[in-house]
């Protein structure tokens, strides 16, 4: 017996569609701050929620209470329940220096969610029309090449690949697969091959087409990549949305495309290089991309007297970076902040834009250390001040501080927008050795006759910086 009315359920469906579509807005505007952020996370997701408990009427709505009938209830809602409790459990536990992977893998599973619906539309030969089969079509190429993809961007960041893969003739490989993959899909879509083998053959290709894309490109990128592969995610819901007719997914899916296709265009302006070149240029791997050793020899200088320097000083710049995150330091420096503040010094902390390994980690680790968005300042509002500025503390950062950006040009980052910490009285880095960055490029930074070097992990040094300032009177 039906509990509901189909014209009911297409009016509860659509009310709730121009609410779930606010709720994602207003979400994703909230998102673009530190202060908001925590608060745009809760309203998007109640927005999700809506729009998964209202999908349950469309047959209604509809009127096709045949296939609701035929719907197995129980397994979609236990599915939707490890989901959830999984999603949970893995979100308490993981820590923030493995953040940038769960965003990569969360990611991909969004692509292949979106190429699993495709697939099971696909494998229905013969029961759609050429535009439906051209949304599912593309939607499954760019889903199957976001999940593979952020696979292996998972695999980089979390340790398990180690190097990138490069051979010569790599790239023309690519486009044969491309090309084969299209192929197949446009004779997919207009009808002309619509079998089980065609279809596999399509997905088979578009998943290699990612694996292959992503492994030659260097961990120094995947803060780009990931955010290409949101965007491609997003991309892949959107035009799913069209296939099943769900309004919410295509508002979330043109959402998240969108606001990810604006932040890899950002990231890849802050690195001052095209989307081409961080795909297939193969930057951000060892030696290779070096432009040549940096002249002169690295200073040390003992925490002790690092900290009598700190102590007297006026004002101070502190850089994060990735070596922060892993050393989970971002409260011990926090406490070394407000230790200086109650010395009358002047404290500011300086975030780039590819900080880190994910765009905002930064941000969210000293939100999470509690310090105050106030002190927070990005490039363009904070680098005209280090030429004021008696000491900057980098931890743990290279590329977004390295000079080399702005003084060499046979440099693969000649032209990147740096934080200009070489300008500062003095700068003390924080590092735990004398090699390179993750990029494998020297920083001439560290070279310079106004830096010195304090080496060690970044929660350690912190700390005996914060027991030096102690001793001074």
């Amino acid at each position: 017996m039906q509990l509901i009315d189909a014209s009911v359920a297409k009016w509860v469906i659509d009310t709730a569609y121009i609410l779930v579509a606010f709720l994602f807005v207003t979400g994703l505007k909230r998102m673009s701050s530190p202060a908001t952020a925590r608060g745009g996370i809760f309203w998007a997701g109640l927005g999700m929620v809506i729009a998964t408990l209202v999908t349950f009427l469309a047959p209604i709505a509809k009127q096709e209470l045949a296939a609701l009938a035929h719907t197995n209830m129980t397994l979609v809602i236990i599915a939707i329940s490890l989901g959830g409790v999984l999603a949970w459990w893995s979100g308490k536990r993981v820590a923030m220096t493995d953040m940038p992977q769960m965003i990569a893998l969360y990611n991909g599973m969004g692509g292949g969610a979106a190429a699993a619906i495709s697939a099971v539309e696909l494998y229905k030969t013969g029961t759609h029309g050429a535009a439906f089969n051209i949304l599912a079509v593309l939607g499954g190429l760019i889903g199957s090449i976001s999940f593979s993809g952020s696979g292996i961007a998972f695999g980089k960041l979390q340790g398990l690949i180690k190097r990138s893969f490069r051979f010569n003739g790599q790239q023309f490989i690519n486009v044969i697969f491309l090309i084969s993959t299209l192929a197949i899909g446009l004779l997919i879509a207009g009808g002309v091959t619509t079998g089980t083998a065609a279809v596999t053959s399509f997905f088979v290709l578009a998943l290699i087409l990612g694996i292959t894309m992503t492994l030659p490109i260097g961990g120094a990128d995947m803060p780009v990549v990931i955010s290409l592969y949101n965007a491609l995610t997003g991309l892949a819901v959107a035009f799913e949305g069209f296939v099943l007719d769900n309004v919410a997914m295509i508002i979330a899916g043109t959402v998240v495309g969108s606001a990810g296709t604006l932040l890899t265009q950002l990231m890849a302006k802050a690195m001052n290089r095209s989307l081409a070149n961080v795909l297939f240029s193969g930057f951000g791997e060892g030696a290779a991309t070096t432009s040549g050793p940096v002249s002169g020899s690295q200073k040390a200088i003992e925490a002790s007297d690092a900290g009598v320097m700190m102590a007297f000083a006026q004002k101070i710049i502190i850089v994060p970076g990735y070596g922060l995150a892993v050393a989970q330091a971002q409260h011990k420096v926090w406490e070394l902040a407000q230790l200086l503040q109650n010395r009358g010094v002047t404290v500011k902390f300086a975030i780039h834009p590819v900080a880190g390994r994910m765009p905002g980690h930064m941000n969210v680790l000293l939100a999470e250390a509690g310090v105050p968005y106030d002190l927070i300042a990005d490039l363009e509002e904070i680098n005209a001040e280090f030429e004021t500025t008696d000491v900057s503390l980098v931890i743990g950062a290279n590329d977004v501080v390295n000079p080399v950006a702005r003084n060499d040009k046979s440099s693969p980052i000649f032209g990147m927008p740096i934080l200009n910490a070489d300008q500062s009285r003095n700068v003390i880095v924080i590092k735990r050795g004398q090699g390179q960055g993750f990029s494998g490029i020297d920083n001439g930074l560290f070279y310079l006759d106004n830096t010195r070097m304090l080496y060690g992990d970044a929660q350690s040094a912190v700390n005996q910086l914060i027991q030096a300032i102690k001793s001074v009177e």
